[in-house]
């Protein structure tokens, strides 16, 4: 769950207080690998991603399903599952296979929201299993198995935000100020699936959401003071040595000097964006993160798509991660304007600030 609400998260976090009391529609799309993940996280538990589903007493027999894997096809959920079945008995203290078969079961599977639009549910609209050679599965006492067993199951895999309010709320806690958290408990509490649909690459969702009522926007703040910079300056070293290395495991992962260059060269922007916006007041209206964060996205988007696609699934999940929550706060920055965002100079200084606060009282705090 924390890496599917990964760019939930990181959206909220950008919020800052605001006089509006409309509610926000935003659009967000999850691809199907983040899927996965949680799918494998509520059933798939066992070694390697497996699931048993059924089992007799003397465990002579057996149904497990291994290996999912999620896609999307003609408006549905497509999930297909290495079966891995048998039956038999005890004669003696020894078991005895009478039925062995392996193979497929492909579902699949309509995304539908709940009355309240705080679940998604995947109900199952077909079910087929097949052997490896692709012949349908003709045995009746596994076929009934299959239908008792594991289609269950499978239907009752959800994703529902009433099990992640608290996550979400816990996570964004250490970057909010402590007058604002009855704010964002409002804000994770209104948290509503609007819309759903499956498609292609992903699952695209419309999360709604209402923003706070009876505050002020937040005032233009001051650029960083000297000691304030300084700090900044032991912290961001930090980050900026991981992401350096983060890069040049990406360029070998991918092979690639231009796309090792490119993220190099970004990185540097950033530096330079960030020592702006932290360091001095705009000028002209001119916001250097706005700009930053705008023009760059652009840019590096369809560059780390393309890299998770030929990355082994675990370090794809880093990538697609990152993607999917920087889409939501680069959606959100286009119609966001009005709702008082800290996509900005402004923005990013409250929140070094918030950073700077919380590593001081932690270094305070005794262990």
């Amino acid at each position: 769950m924390k890496n599917l609400f990964a760019p939930l998260t990181i959206l909220l976090m950008l919020m800052s207080e605001s006089g509006h009391a409309e509610p926000v529609v935003l659009p967000l799309r999850l691809d199907y690998a983040l899927i996965k993940k949680y799918v494998v996280s509520q059933l798939f538990t066992g070694r390697e991603q497996s699931a048993l589903l059924w089992h007799d007493k003397p465990d002579c027999s057996h149904l497990i399903l291994s290996n999912p894997q999620i896609s999307g096809q003609n408006g549905q959920i497509k999930l297909l599952n290495n079966v891995a079945a048998q039956f038999g008995a005890k004669f003696g203290g020894q078991c005895v296979t009478l039925l062995q078969w392996s193979g497929i079961l492909e579902t699949l599977q309509q995304p539908t929201l709940s009355n309240d639009h705080s679940t998604l549910n995947l109900p199952i609209t077909q079910a087929i299993a097949y052997d490896r050679q692709g012949r349908p599965l003709d045995i009746a006492k596994l076929q009934n198995l299959i239908k008792s067993a594991a289609e269950p199951k499978l239907a009752d895999l959800k994703i529902d935000l009433n099990k992640s309010r608290a996550d979400i709320e816990r996570s964004l806690s250490h970057y909010v100020p402590k007058n604002s958290s009855d704010d964002l408990k409002a804000i994770v509490s209104s948290l509503q699936f609007k819309d759903i649909k499956a498609e292609d690459n992903g699952i695209a969702i419309k999360l709604g959401f209402d923003t706070p009522t009876g505050t002020k926007p937040l005032p233009a703040t001051q650029p960083l003071s000297a000691e304030e910079q300084q700090q900044w300056q032991a912290m961001w070293q930090n980050w900026h040595g991981f992401l350096a290395k983060t890069i040049e495991q990406a360029g070998r992962d991918n092979s690639s000097d231009e796309l090792r260059d490119t993220l190099t060269e970004i990185l540097l922007d950033s530096d330079r964006a960030f020592k702006a916006g932290l360091t001095s007041q705009s000028e002209n209206q001119y916001d250097p993160i706005r700009a930053f964060f705008t023009q760059t996205w652009e840019r590096l988007s369809p560059v780390l798509r393309t890299l998770a696609k030929q990355l082994p699934e675990a370090q794809a999940m880093q990538y697609l991660t990152f993607i999917s929550a920087t889409d939501v706060i680069y959606q959100l920055d286009a119609i966001g304007s009005p709702f008082g965002l800290g996509i900005s100079a402004d923005g990013l200084r409250n929140l070094v600030r918030l950073l700077i606060a919380e590593k001081q009282q932690n270094s305070q705090t005794p262990n």
